[in-house]
């Protein structure tokens, strides 16, 4: 596949007008070696180190998901665990090796092809609609078998060219907007994790900390490592960001071997969220991949009908294509790897490589894999090419062995750096000329929809549905692409989804 020219990048490699050149250090990879070539390391203005280290910072953003998946769809008895239509549930451990496995070979598949520093892993949303909502009407192995559809169809996009067609229709003030929404997210979902925001009995939706002051440890040290990475990032310090969740992870382990919080609960609200900063237990353990293969293709068709089935896989799509769209649009514009139209190299490797993600994660029963917007913060520490994403892979593939080594950093630390990620994200709001209310007003709404309905996919919705509708009623309808058009239908289709069940249930 040919590579799209990068010379407009804002990251030039580094000068060369020094008569006597320093001697390389085993770290800096020679421009004529095959592994700069391959991931076209200097060609993007970066190096070696800067990718290990942004591929480190990603992992350690992204760990969390091999605790949090395992919480979501399994549990250690049927007790405590989502039960499906027949009773049957998945073994949180099971869960746990299997999403290690999944992100780590899909990562580094990405890696590899798209050569884009993108990591990929159980996608939330898609976890949580399975464990909530599709297996009230299936079985975890039909759940699991309309995954494995759902990637098929996307995979069957990304070859056509569909997919990449839908992408070039979106007006690069759009893009732009997805950009912002996505840093605006990401910001949202740190504050929330953190402790930070919280919702509230009555009154605002959502408040500061409890009744308006910070009241718990664990959210202090969130603020001390944000102002930390953001000092370190400001001073623009080489690994900032890497060296700021270090240190901030090395004060929460002091902090709870001292003051012993423990885990956030209904009778400790003021406990770490998610992770508690402490090494327990064995480090190296054998990982249970006993639900490789385990999913029922067909399944769910027999079992609630050929319509009902085929509005869970509409869903599905819907979710996993938006919402990657919407993820790497962003995430490549950050790298510095994106034209002007929005476009970036290897884009339908990339669309290609994303959707087998969901076939893979259907085919482990570990949920569809995408790509996740916490890997801006690896960008922000400097990775532009696919070395970083295999740095991330490897890491992930080590998890499955040394879940205690993971699960030491805190849900607050890498909180802390996706705040200071999604403030540089809003960067890219300079793109879009508010001036004009016609494109004024769909660039708004994609950009609050995202973090007020937690959700890249409906924020993609609401802005493609306002844009066609406002260009086409302010006399401006030939300039509003035909699959503007139809994407939009869809996505009326997809908010009504709900209305729509019914009536099929009926």
């Amino acid at each position: 596949m040919t590579i799209l020219d990068n010379s407009h990048e804002e990251h030039s490699a580094p000068s060369t007008r020094n008569p006597k050149p320093a001697a390389r250090t085993p770290r800096q990879p020679a421009p004529d070696s095959f592994l700069d070539r391959f991931f076209q390391i200097t060609q993007r203005g970066s190096t070696l180190a800067r990718e290990f280290r942004g591929g480190l910072v990603t992992f350690f953003t992204m760990a969390y998901i091999v605790i949090l998946n395992p919480l979501i769809l399994g549990g250690f008895s049927a007790d405590n665990a989502p039960t499906d239509v027949a009773g049957g549930w998945l073994s949180a451990a099971q869960v746990g090796a299997v999403t290690g496995l999944t992100a780590g070979v899909m990562t580094i598949l990405f890696g590899f092809v798209a050569n884009l520093p993108f990591g990929l892993a159980a996608g939330l949303g898609i976890n949580s609609f399975l464990a909530v909502s599709v297996i009230q009407e299936v079985t975890w192995a039909e759940a699991m078998g309309l995954v494995v559809i759902n990637g098929f169809l996307i995979v069957l996009f990304g070859i056509t060219g569909a997919r990449t067609a839908i992408f070039r229709a979106v007006p690069k003030e759009l893009k732009a907007a997805i950009t912002v929404g996505i840093g605006l997210f990401i910001a949202f979902i740190g504050f929330v994790d953190s402790g930070f925001v919280k919702a509230t009995a009555g009154g605002p939706p959502v408040q500061l900390g409890n009744g308006g002051s910070i009241t718990s440890v664990p959210t202090l040290v969130f603020i001390v490592g944000l102002l930390a990475m953001g000092i370190l990032v400001a001073r623009k310090v080489q690994g900032g960001l890497l060296i700021g969740i270090v240190a901030t992870t090395v004060l929460a382990a002091v902090v709870e071997a001292v003051l012993k919080i423990g885990p956030a609960s209904a009778t400790n609200p003021g406990g770490w969220h998610l992770n508690t900063p402490v090494l327990s237990g064995q480090l190296v353990s054998a990982p249970d991949l006993g639900l490789v293969g385990q999913f029922d293709l067909f399944g769910a068709f027999g079992r609630i009908g050929a319509l009902a089935a085929t509005m869970l896989v509409f869903t599905l799509v819907f979710t996993n294509f938006f919402d990657a769209m919407g993820t790497m649009t962003g995430l490549a514009k950050s790298a510095g790897v994106a034209h002007k139209d929005g476009t970036f190299p290897r884009l339908k490797s990339a669309f290609i490589v994303e959707g087998f993600g969901a076939v893979a994660g259907g085919a482990t029963s570990g949920s569809s894999n995408t790509v996740y917007i916490d890997s801006a913060a690896g960008i922000g520490e400097g990775a532009r090419t696919g070395l970083a994403s295999v740095v991330t892979g490897v890491l992930f593939l080590g998890s499955m062995f040394l879940t205690p080594l993971t699960s030491v950093v805190p849900l607050e630390v890498a909180a802390a750096a996706l705040v200071v990620v999604g403030a540089m994200m809003m960067a890219q709001i300079r793109e879009i000329k508010f001036t004009r209310f016609s494109v004024a007003l769909p660039a708004f709404l994609t950009i609050v929809t995202m973090p007020l309905s937690y959700s890249i996919a409906n924020g993609i919705g609401v802005g493609f549905i306002s844009w066609a509708i406002i260009g086409a009623a302010s006399g401006k309808a030939k300039k509003v692409h035909p699959l503007m058009w139809v994407v939009s239908a869809g996505f009326l289709v997809y908010f009504a989804r709900g209305p729509i069940n019914l009536l099929l249930g009926a």
